[in-house]
C-alpha cells in the first residue's frame, strides 16, 4: 500500500500492528416503526450514561472530563424528547436515535470549534445506545495483544478511556483535529498520532505501520531501514525522559522556563509530580463548562488552591475563563452568532456578564493568600491596548499582583509594545488560536491543515513581534512541544515554553544542545522563508543532529 499522509500530533514516531476499529451497527434501512419502544430506548441511553459514568470513575484526569460530559449528552431531556417525537413520527427505534442524534450534531457543528469537537463524542453514543437496541455488542476497542497503531475513523473519550496505554504505540484517525480529543489524549501520554488521515480505514488489520508524527506520514510494511530508524528515534526520546532534569537552559545559559498545560485538577496535580517548571495555562473553563450554574466563590477558590498548592513556590499562570459563543456555558444567555470563533469569547463575555470574571479574580486572590502564592493571572481573546488596561485594572483591584494577557488575535501581536504599555506584566501566545486567525483557517478544517502549520512563516513573524516587548513572553500553544520549533520562538523572543509534560525532557534537550545566538539564527532564517516546510528546513540547517534525530 502507497505511504498515507496526515496531519501530526506531536514529533514521536513509532512501529506497531496495525488495530483497525471497525464501524458501528448502523440502524436496518426497512426498520418497523414501534411507537411504544420509547421506554427501551430510554433505559438504553440511561444504561450508555451509567457506563459512561462509570469509565470516568476508573479513567481519571482529562479523559474522566470528557466522559462525563459525554453522560450527560446521553441523559440530556432534549435528545430524548427529539427521540420520542421521531418514535411517534414512525420510525423505527434505532433509526429514531440515529435521526435525533444526527439533528443534534448539526447544531453542534455550526456552533464553533469548541462544539463542534463534541460531535464525536455524541455520535459515540449514538452508537452504543443503538447498539443495545439492537441486541448488540456495545462498539468499542478490541483486545490488545502487543504494540499496536490504533486506525479509527475517529475515537470517542469511552474508546480512548479503554486503551491498554502500555501496549499503543500510535494512532491514526480519518477524522479528528489537532485540538480534538484523540489529540490532546495522544499528547498527554506522548503517543505519536496522526489525524485527518485520508483512507486510514482502508489499512488492512494486522498492518505493520511506521507512524512518524512529525513528518505526517503512514507507511505500510516498512523497510527494516525505517523500522531501524524509528526505533532509534524512540530509544533517544526514551532515554531523554530518563535523563537528569533541571530548569530549561540553552547551551550558552539563557534561562528558558519548561512549563505544563493543564485542564482539570487531577491534570495538575499529576503535572506537580513531573519535572517541570510549574503551570504555564491553567484553563480554568474546565470548572464552568457542563454545569448548569456558575461555579460559586467558594467552589472556586477551593479548586485554585489545590493547583496552588501543588506547584508550592513554582509559577503557576492562570488564563481566565475562555468561553463563550464556541464554549457556551448553560447558565448564560448568549444570542446566535453566525461565526462565533469571531463573536462573543474569552474576555469578550465579560462584557455581558461582568459578574462571571469578578467572581473568578476574587476566588484567584483568595486561593493566593489562603496558600502564599502569587499566580500570574491572564485573559483571553485581547485584541486592543484598552481591553488589556481595564483587565489588568479590574485583576489588580481583586488583589492580583501579576497580571498579563493572551496574544491570540493578530492585532494584540502587532501592538503588543502598546498592550504591554496599558499595563501589564506579561504576555503568553496562544499559537493555536493565532494560526487561526492569522491564515484564516478554521481548525478544525482538515483540508487546510498546510494553512494551520505553525511554522507558517506569517505567524513566526506575529511571535517575532509579540517576542520584542520589554515583559516576559511565553508560548502555551502547542507549538511549543516541537523541539526544532520551540528553539525558533526561542530565537524570536520567547522565555517560557508550556506544553503537556511528556514533551518537555525533548525541548528540554534540545534547549541544551543549542545556544541563543544559534537560536535566533534559526528564528532569522525561517522568517525568510516562503512556505512552511521551507521555514523548518531553512532552521534544521543550523540545528543539532541529535535534536533534528528526536
Amino acid at each position: 500500500m502507497p505511504e498515507l499522509t496526515g496531519v501530526g500530533v506531536g514529533t514521536g514516531a513509532a512501529v506497531g500492528v496495525a488495530v483497525v476499529l471497525a464501524p458501528a451497527a448502523r440502524p436496518p434501512a426497512d426498520e418497523p416503526a414501534d411507537p411504544g419502544a420509547g421506554p427501551r430506548v430510554r433505559e438504553a441511553f440511561e444504561a450508555v450514561a451509567a457506563s459512561l459514568r462509570d469509565r470516568a470513575q476508573r479513567a481519571g484526569g482529562t479523559t474522566a472530563d470528557v466522559l462525563q460530559a459525554t453522560a450527560l449528552m446521553a441523559a440530556d431531556p432534549g435528545l430524548l424528547a427529539v427521540v420520542d417525537q421521531r418514535l411517534a413520527a414512525g420510525a423505527g427505534p434505532a433509526t429514531a436515535v440515529d435521526q435525533a442524534v444526527e439533528q443534534f450534531c448539526e447544531v453542534l457543528a455550526a456552533s464553533g470549534p469548541y462544539l463542534a469537537e463534541r460531535v464525536t463524542d455524541l455520535r459515540d453514543v449514538r452508537d452504543r445506545v443503538v447498539a443495545r437496541v439492537l441486541g448488540l455488542p456495545e462498539p468499542g476497542v478490541p483486545q490488545l495483544s502487543g504494540p499496536s497503531v490504533v486506525v479509527a475513523r475517529d475515537l470517542a473519550p469511552a474508546d480512548t478511556a479503554a486503551l491498554d496505554l502500555s501496549l499503543v504505540v500510535g494512532i491514526v484517525t480519518e477524522l479528528g483535529g489537532p485540538t480534538s480529543h484523540t489529540a490532546i489524549i495522544a499528547a498527554q501520554f506522548d503517543i505519536p498520532c496522526l489525524v485527518r488521515v485520508a483512507g486510514a480505514l482502508d489499512l488492512p488489520a494486522g498492518t505493520e505501520l511506521a507512524l512518524d508524527a512529525r513528518a505526517g506520514t503512514v507507511t505500510p510494511d516498512p523497510s527494516p531501514a525505517l523500522r531501524e530508524q524509528v526505533a532509534a528515534r524512540a530509544a533517544a526520546r526514551a532515554a531523554l525522559a530518563a535523563a537528569a532534569g533541571g530548569p530549561g537552559r540553552t547551551a550558552d545559559g539563557t534561562a528558558v522556563q519548561l512549563l505544563a498545560n493543564v485542564g482539570t485538577l487531577e491534570d495538575a496535580e499529576r503535572a506537580a509530580a513531573q519535572d517541570v517548571e510549574g503551570v504555564g495555562l491553567f484553563r480554568t473553563e474546565v470548572l464552568f463548562l457542563d454545569r448548569s450554574s456558575a461555579p460559586t466563590l467558594q467552589e472556586q477558590t477551593e479548586a485554585y488552591a489545590r493547583v496552588f498548592t501543588a506547584f508550592g513556590d513554582r509559577k503557576v499562570v492562570v488564563r481566565t475563563l475562555d468561553a463563550g459563543a464556541d464554549k457556551p456555558l448553560a447558565f448564560v444567555d448568549v444570542a446566535a452568532e453566525e461565526n462565533p470563533a469571531l463573536g462573543v469569547r474569552g474576555l469578550r463575555t465579560a462584557r455581558r456578564h461582568p459578574e462571571l470574571l469578578q467572581t473568578q479574580l476574587a476566588a484567584l486572590a483568595a486561593a493566593a493568600k489562603q496558600t502564599g502564592t502569587t499566580p500570574w493571572v491572564m485573559a483571553p481573546m485581547v485584541s486592543t491596548p484598552a481591553e488589556a488596561a481595564e483587565f489588568a485594572l479590574t485583576a489588580r483591584a481583586a488583589g492580583l499582583e501579576t497580571v498579563g494577557a493572551m496574544v491570540e488575535v493578530p492585532a494584540a501581536a502587532l501592538r503588543a509594545h502598546r498592550l504591554v504599555a496599558a499595563g501589564l506584566d506579561f504576555v503568553s501566545l496562544g499559537t493555536n488560536d493565532l494560526t487561526q486567525y492569522a491564515m484564516a483557517a478554521d481548525r478544525l478544517e482538515g483540508d487546510l491543515a498546510d494553512l494551520l502549520d505553525p511554522w507558517q512563516p506569517a505567524v513566526l513573524q506575529l511571535v517575532a513581534a509579540t517576542g520584542s516587548v520589554d515583559v516576559p513572553v511565553g508560548v502555551c500553544g502547542e507549538a511549543a512541544r516541537d523541539p526544532l520549533l520551540a528553539l525558533v520562538l526561542v530565537g524570536l523572543g520567547v522565555r517560557s515554553l508550556s506544553m503537556a509534560p511528556a514533551a518537555v525532557p525533548a525541548v528540554r534537550f534540545a534547549l541544551s544542545r543549542t545556544s541563543l545566538a544559534t537560536c535566533r539564527a534559526m528564528a532569522e532564517a525561517a522568517l525568510s522563508a516562503d512556505s512552511p516546510q521551507e521555514a523548518r528546513d531553512l532552521a534544521a540547517r543550523s540545528a543539532d543532529p541529535d535534536v533534528l534525530a528526536l
